[in-house]
């Protein structure tokens, strides 16, 4: 079988805002049909890229294509490929759900009868049906965001992006919308998406890449990141105040990270093994499964929702 080519192709892309470098020199690809991630705490570059996979913001320098179109020469094109949502609803307050959808599918030139036949099939997808003729004001912040994120269907894209999709919502709007981008992933549209939730990234993701200071620190999928930076386990080591930093020390010198979490030591494993805690001096060793935010946290130092 020939692969086909990435939807989306970025090899040394680059960002500058006068002397800050927001992206830097970072490369890689989206693969058709699947749903890639972008971790990173804020400011480590994830939105930026996501602008200039839009064509809403140009890169300073490198190579950046979307669905063979390069984005200097062809951003029209792209746009009309894509759907895109952004952090911000966007919503216009004076009209209706519904008409928020059919107004916005004139910039892609469906119009009449076809736009509305589209919004009325685009809300019962997204469970919007019951409030298609409310006032976008009157929507709570979670069916807000729903409707953000069916707007973005409209004109059927075949890929779309969406930048921290599901903040704000409760666990049962997230966890609907999640449904709903495993039936699109199905459907065959490409998803690229950034978030702040591992379990998030986890369960959906196909493949990602962990981003920091506008560089790509790790990339695979979310088993093979967990599996390289966290390994199989994670010890967790409660121990007296006096003796905390000489186990700090020995774990250290043994090679490992050790993170300290108030009441107790976090050492994560690393290339697919557990810790080897024997031989320190601890109150209380326990072991538990090592997870995304374990890898992420030995390849930043710092919680993703600690920023």
């Amino acid at each position: 079988m020939i692969p086909t080519a990435p939807v989306v192709r970025a090899v040394q892309l680059e960002k500058r805002y006068r002397k800050m470098v927001a992206v830097d020199r970072i490369t890689f690809d989206v693969r058709a049909g699947e749903t890639f991630g972008l971790l990173g705490p804020n400011g480590a570059g994830k939105t930026t890229t996501m602008r200039m996979m839009a064509c809403i913001s140009p890169p300073t320098s490198g190579e950046l294509s979307v669905n063979g179109l390069d984005v200097y020469r062809h951003s029209r094109a792209i746009r009309d490929f894509l759907g895109v949502v952004a952090q911000h609803d966007g919503l216009d307050p004076d009209l209706s759900a519904r008409n928020n959808l059919i107004v916005h599918a004139r910039y892609y030139g469906l119009l009449g009868k076809p736009a509305e036949a589209r919004a009325d099939e685009v809300l019962e997808f997204f469970g919007l049906t019951a409030k298609a003729g409310d006032d976008v004001d009157n929507l709570s912040g979670g069916l807000k965001r729903r409707l953000t994120i069916a707007r973005a269907f409209m004109h059927r894209p075949r890929m779309v992006i969406l930048d921290e999709p599901t903040t704000g919502l409760d666990p049962q709007s997230r966890n609907r919308v999640w449904e709903q981008l495993a039936v699109l992933k199905q459907a065959g549209v490409t998803i690229a998406m950034s978030t702040h939730y591992m379990e998030e990234a986890a369960a959906l993701c196909d493949r990602l890449v962990i981003i920091d200071h506008g560089r790509i620190l790790a990339e695979g999928t979310p088993g093979e990141v967990v599996h390289r930076f966290a390994g199989s386990e994670t010890a967790i080591i409660r121990v007296e105040p006096g003796a905390r930093e000489p186990l700090v020390a020995s774990m250290t010198q043994r090679g490992y990270h050790v993170y300290d979490h108030g009441t107790a030591l976090v050492v994560h494993g690393r290339d697919g093994d557990r810790p080897v805690v024997d031989g320190v001096d601890a109150t209380r060793i326990s072991y538990r499964t090592s997870t995304l935010e374990d890898a992420f946290l030995a390849l930043t130092g710092r919680e993703l929702r600690d920023e």
